[in-house]
């Protein structure tokens, strides 16, 4: 089988080093990427392709025989890349454009939960252009109890939220996000929520339309300093699982949002398959979604694809056919992990995720095992924001590499991958050395 992935990140590095182990692949399959990076360029083919022409991708995957596509972004998610494949006939893993809304709308999303029952955090939506305006934001904003959330309503790279310690904060924030300053046109609409206290989560569950599979816990790490301060970033390390975490709430999160999202997507007319992302707050009354996530994680996927033991490819096949219950029923197919934990540490680009210097040589890479495809306990490194200019691999992202590792426990987990963090290089290099404190 011949297998495209979209995308350049190490989400994409991640899910192709998973999909190279796989039976479909094989002696004859190959795999492409595309845009890719220098890390995918080790495993596969990166390929050049106008991926906002959606004919060029479908004659791209004619011309190459391509069985499977698998988008991993949220934006090409959003523009009905699913759609326009499924309609080509083409098996495309990801939801449609009108199911990914749970992502590319905060507002839809929030109506969307409180309509069907779903636990989340009281909201109010504003708009510049319609309905409630900037200065009702503001008086909203003035008005509640700090601190408080407010909310890109569109997509923003992972960096559409702020919480708002200050009224200050909380006016400078709306003025620039309403005024299309920070996000552009996904920030003239925002949502100002209330601030949910306890500990944050993330979970991703496979989904064919009516089956939800969850996968162990995680946390994700989003602020770029330590102790969890500075700004939002797209994620800066990861962890799973999460050794506090419960039978109990795993379950209250299956039965009381994963179960009820998909039965109400389906009575929608939009049923939902591919991965459904929730990131969670686990309060003193229960978990309570925070936002709906239309695809895998970035950096959660580096983490989990390192302990995941059932082949990828069968899953993502059976998401497409809706035939996830008939794997789940059988012992020798159903999704399965491996003991242990696994860790992903972010190398970012100094300046991240503000403004950042590209073109710097990365040194050490060869220290550490980030060619090979087989599973083991190794280190591996999947690469982000790198590309190869005259032989060298240097920086072009603020998230540069994802330095994962596995082990009996996270202790163990974390120390593999911090020591291979410190062999690798380049100028302006910056990392968490707390990635996991908190899970320990």
């Amino acid at each position: 089988m011949n297998i495209l992935i979209i995308g350049s990140g190490g989400r994409e590095h991640a899910l192709g080093w998973k999909i190279n182990q796989s039976r479909h692949i094989g002696a004859d399959g190959k795999l492409f990427f595309s845009p890719g990076n220098a890390g995918t360029a080790s495993i596969g083919t990166n390929a050049a392709i106008d991926l906002k022409n959606h004919q060029a991708i479908i004659n791209f995957c004619t011309l190459e025989k391509i069985e499977l596509v698998v988008i991993a972004p949220d934006d090409y998610l959003a523009e009905g890349l699913a759609d326009s494949l499924t309609a080509a006939g083409i098996k495309a893993f990801g939801p449609t454009k009108a199911a990914s809304k749970l992502e590319w709308s905060k507002s839809y999303a929030k109506e969307f939960m409180i309509a069907n029952g779903i636990p989340t955090a009281a909201y109010k939506v504003f708009t510049g252009e319609e309905g409630a305006g900037k200065a009702e934001a503001l008086a909203y904003a003035a008005a509640i109890t700090l601190p408080i959330v407010i909310k890109a309503d569109g997509l923003a790279l992972g960096k559409g939220v702020v919480i708002a310690e200050t009224h200050e904060d909380a006016v400078k924030t709306i003025e620039e996000m309403m005024s299309g300053t920070l996000h552009g046109d996904a920030g003239r609409t925002v949502v100002i929520e209330e601030y949910l206290t306890g500990r944050e989560i993330s979970t991703h569950a496979f989904c064919d339309g009516e089956t939800g599979v969850l996968f162990p816990s995680a946390q994700d790490h989003k602020r770029i300093g330590e102790g969890d301060v500075g700004p939002n970033t797209g994620g800066m390390g990861t962890v799973a699982p999460l050794s506090w975490m419960t039978d109990e709430i795993m379950q209250r999160i299956q039965k009381e949002i994963i179960e009820p999202t998909l039965v109400a997507m389906r009575a929608a007319g939009t049923p939902f398959k591919g991965i459904l992302f929730p990131g969670i707050m686990i309060t003193e009354q229960g978990p309570k979604v925070i936002e709906f996530n239309a695809r895998f994680g970035d950096p959660e996927t580096q983490s989990y694809m390192r302990f995941l033991k059932t082949d990828l490819v069968d899953v993502m096949l059976s998401c497409i056919d809706g035939t996830l219950s008939d794997i789940q029923a059988s012992e020798s197919t159903k999704i399965k992990w491996n003991d242990g934990a696994a860790c992903c540490v972010v190398l970012a680009s100094g300046g991240y995720p503000g403004a950042y210097e590209k073109g710097i040589e990365i040194i050490g890479l060869e220290a550490v095992n980030n060619v090979g495809t087989g599973s083991g306990t190794n280190e591996i490194i999947f690469h982000a924001g790198t590309k190869t200019i005259d032989g060298k691999t240097v920086t072009s992202g603020g998230r540069v590499l994802g330095v994962t590792a596995v082990g009996a426990n996270l202790h163990e987990a974390l120390d593999k991958a911090y020591k291979a963090a410190e062999s690798i290089n380049f100028k302006g290099k910056q990392f968490r050395r707390d990635i996991g404190q908190k899970s320990l």
